[in-house]
């Protein structure tokens, strides 16, 4: 076999042909390379059959022989390999010789020997199940338990800010930019600008910076969409101090003498929990169902978080987003309080919950067009959306399935188009709840292997699971107790061992069965807790205080803007949902026809030649017409809002206003409740003799009644949001709906004399369809064709114009206040730290 040299940073190595070396980030490799481009298990080089071969094992961005990338490729003397780029990417030469140097020998003696693990990571002796769980074994001397003065410090782990709006201070800065008196330096995306940032979160003309005469400087916001940010909070105008962070977009800058020190977040960013507790009420005491959590997490890392039920994981996941701050204790981004810079740093943080955040009904590509369109800034050419949206589907490998609709892909396949939707804003830090609920263990491992390259490709990730069966692929496992303590955080390898116990099963039925164990205390009492946790609880305790905001943070797209592609994206779903069409146009026709099974010779006047005579089938037609109006109205709204809380959730998280997401609702259900009232109307009043005026479309009294009709849906489309506002599961929503038809019915005015019953008037006046049959009453004549007392008249069917105004003013005033209920009733389905 023909010797060959492998040279790489000046290092020299034999290689030996019965080995194979693995090549990449993953420490445990043969061949590690800190740099962001090569994946964590990158490539191998190996001896064929008859030369020696380098294999790509599907890294992101590639392996390359003289310019060209390549999955498989033989290699000899003389040959050169790029790992992640093309040109500038770590270079391994290679070259025959004879045996290597002599201060080389230990390099090449333990590359040339299989990968053995240290002896101190052997298993200790097994427990048998379910007995009381005991300290965790001492290691032997210099294994990996070794104490804490002996532990190297990992690259990446939290570090002591030095600065109190730190984070930058320990990173050498991406660029440089030096001022002079009087000068103006101009940020923002277009070419144009005196420093360019090339980030979608950036407006094309961002901010500028003005150097004072007197030395000082101040930055100044240009009307920007995503804002600018001094320490975290939104700024139009400051004068900065030397110890100031501005943030604009994934950058952020820093003063330093007479020059400007950029930070571009390229996703090798530190984050840690500390002392995180959190209480809920419970009668006149309160549950601690948080409890003193603390971790760290290292750079472009995996972590998984495991527990049984009632262990806090989704609190924590609330908690660690700031969708829910702890009552104590601070999250850190990059040594950046995340509670007090929510407003800048929620765009870093990208969230997955459970439930799939888009629209089912859609295809991949136009889910994400739209989801574009609302995070990217008002000034955002479709052709850089469009290239951005691309980029995503490649990395996810989802380009083949762009333009197929989310609900024909499996659910990995769904979760990844979550994923993209999150990737999108290219946040450093991705948290998951559940990813792998309810898919099969091939889709568990497949979704598994996703987030573990999302970290090789620099990003951290948190994932909450229930699975374990993949918990081998996470750099760090953190295992919470009940009661919400950390019973465990250290590298999964290592945390069965830890237990003493031989299976997943094992541990949580020793959780369950020793609920009053102190599983806290037997951590906190470990060397685990020593290298991994320590030094974080030992920092000052602070408590999480979310100050109040001098101005509101901006919002990436105008009010405008916003509520432009909602509208036309719910316009979009309601199109794709055929089933949903269909009902649109079969409910108000049955409705319709149901009024028109009273005889026909029953109309809704007295008729030319019999005015004197009273006719009581009018008001049975003018009920039937209102409870369908009232059905069709509500049945409309009722489930938009609850099937798309998860959605919305996470949409105001990133700057969706509240009020346009409402309106949106309003205008689209506003127009098919319309249509819907048209088409109630027009079935029932065709065979029906009508009455011979209006009292405001004189010769017009269908258009009349129609517009009563109409309002009536509208109003009852309202009260059916502030029911899907309300409730918390879908199912709850059918009966509710039923229950307001119901109670419509018995107060239109129509089965009984409701004026002049004390309470009983009062609380109809409530009911969207005591004022419309009211209106229709006018302008029909009720208190004629069907009077309950002729020498004590109802009021509300006086036939004026006045008395119809008022009845239709009635009915818009409860549908606005409808409207702020909802818009109120939302608030509580918001991330906390927003609301305050």
């Amino acid at each position: 076999m023909p010797e060959l040299v492998l040279e790489l940073n000046g290092q020299t190595w034999t290689l030996d042909p019965s080995r194979s070396y693995s090549l990449g980030r993953d420490p445990q490799g043969d061949m590690v390379f800190d740099d962001a481009r090569v994946s964590w298990r990158h490539a191998t080089i190996r001896w064929g059959e008859r030369s020696w071969i380098v294999e790509d094992l599907g890294s992101t961005n590639g392996t390359y022989v003289q310019g060209q990338r390549i999955h498989q490729m033989e290699v000899g003397p003389g040959s050169a390999v790029n790992l992640g780029n093309a040109t500038d990417g770590p270079r391994l030469n290679f070259s025959g010789g004879q045996q290597v140097s002599a201060d080389l020998y230990s390099a090449e003696t333990s590359l040339a020997q299989p990968h053995q693990a240290p002896a101190a990571r052997q298993a200790p002796p097994v427990q048998q199940p379910h007995r009381p769980p005991v300290q965790p074994q001492q290691p032997q001397q210099g294994g990996w338990n070794q104490p804490p003065a002996q532990v190297p410090q990992q690259q990446g782990w939290p570090q002591q800010p030095q600065q109190p709006q730190g984070g930058q201070q320990h990173r050498s800065p991406t660029t440089m930019h030096h001022f002079s008196i009087n000068q103006v330096t101009k940020i923002g995306r277009a070419l144009e600008n005196d420093l360019v940032v090339s980030d979608l979160q950036v407006s094309r003309f961002h901010a500028e910076f003005k150097a004072h005469p007197d030395g000082r400087f101040e930055i100044v916001d240009l009307g920007s969409h995503n804002g600018t940010y001094v320490n975290g909070q939104p700024i139009q105008r400051h004068l900065l101090g030397p110890n100031d962070i501005v943030g604009v977009g994934h950058s952020t800058f820093r003063l330093a003498g007479d020059r400007l020190e950029e930070f571009v977040d390229t996703g090798e960013v530190s984050f840690s929990a500390r002392r995180l507790t959190v209480t809920v009420p419970q009668g006149n005491t309160t549950k601690t169902i948080l409890k003193d959590v603390s971790f760290g997490v290292p750079e472009k890392s995996l972590i998984g978080v495991i527990g049984p039920s009632g262990s806090g994981k989704s609190t924590l996941l609330r908690a660690l987003t700031g969708y829910r701050p702890a009552d104590q204790g601070e999250v850190l981004y990059d040594n950046r309080n995340l509670y007090k810079q929510f407003a800048e740093l929620r765009q870093r943080i990208g969230l997955v919950p459970q439930d799939d955040i888009l629209h089912k009904e859609l295809t991949v590509r136009k889910a994400l067009r739209y989801a574009a369109k609302l995070r990217f800034p008002g000034d955002t050419a479709t052709d850089e959306r469009n290239h951005r949206i691309q980029e995503v589907l490649q990395e996810l490998k989802l380009d083949i399935h762009a333009d197929k609709r989310i609900t024909s892909l499996s659910g990995g396949q769904r979760k990844r188009v979550s994923v993209a939707l999150e990737l999108l804003t290219k946040p450093s830090l991705i948290f998951l709840d559940e990813p792998t609920s309810g898919l099969d263990p091939g889709m568990d491992r497949d979704v598994m292997k996703l987030l573990r390259g999302l970290a090789d490709d620099g990003r951290t990730v948190l994932v909450v699971t229930h699975s374990v069966a993949e918990l081998a692929l996470c750099d760090k496992l953190l295992v919470m107790a009940p009661g919400g303590s950390v019973a465990y955080f250290g590298p999964p390898e290592e945390a069965l061992n830890f237990f003493g116990y031989e299976t997943w099963a094992d541990v949580f039925s020793a959780f369950e069965n020793y609920r009053d164990y102190d599983w806290s205390g037997r951590w906190h009492g470990s060397q685990h807790y020593q290298m991994y946790a320590a030094d974080l609880d030992a920092a000052p305790q602070a408590v999480a205080v979310v100050p109040q905001m001098a101005t509101r943070p901006p919002k990436p797209q105008s009010w405008g803007s916003q509520l432009w592609t909602l509208v036309r994206r719910y316009l979009s779903v309601i199109a794709s949902d055929r089933g949903f069409i269909g009902l649109m146009f079969i409910l108000p026709a049955v409705l319709g026809v149901v009024s028109v099974v009273i005889p026909a010779d029953s109309g809704l006047g007295p008729g030319p030649l019999k005015a004197h005579l009273v006719n009581k089938d009018a008001g049975t037609i003018l009920l039937i017409l209102a409870v369908g109006a009232c059905f069709s109205g509500a049945a409309n709204s009722v489930r938009e809002l609850i099937k798309e809380r998860v959605i919305y959730e996470r949409e105001r998280a990133t700057g969706l206003s509240r009020s346009a997401y409402l309106m949106s609702k309003v205008i689209v259900l506003g127009l098919i409740t319309a249509l819907q009232g048209v088409i109630i109307c027009g079935i029932g009043f065709a065979p029906r003799a009508m009455p011979t005026e209006g009292v405001i479309f004189k010769s017009s009294p269908a258009i009349e009644m129609t517009l009563a009709v109409i309002a009536l849906g509208f109003t009852s489309m309202m009260f059916g949001l502030i029911i899907s506002a309300l409730v918390k599961t879908a199912e709850k929503t059918m009966p509710l709906l039923v229950m307001f038809a119901i109670v419509q019915v018995v107060f239109t005015g129509v089965l009984f004399q409701l004026y002049d019953s004390i309470g009983v008037e009062q609380f109809a006046w409530l009911m969207p369809a005591r004022w419309a049959v009211s209106a229709l009453g006018t302008t029909a004549q009720l208190n004629v064709l069907m009077p309950w007392d002729a020498a004590n008249p109802d009021q509300l069917w006086e036939h004026t114009a006045a008395q119809w105004i008022v009845d239709m003013g009635v009915l818009v005033v409860l549908g606005v206040i409808c409207g702020v209920v909802v818009a109120r009733l939302l608030r509580r389905h918001e991330p906390e730290v927003m609301r305050k």
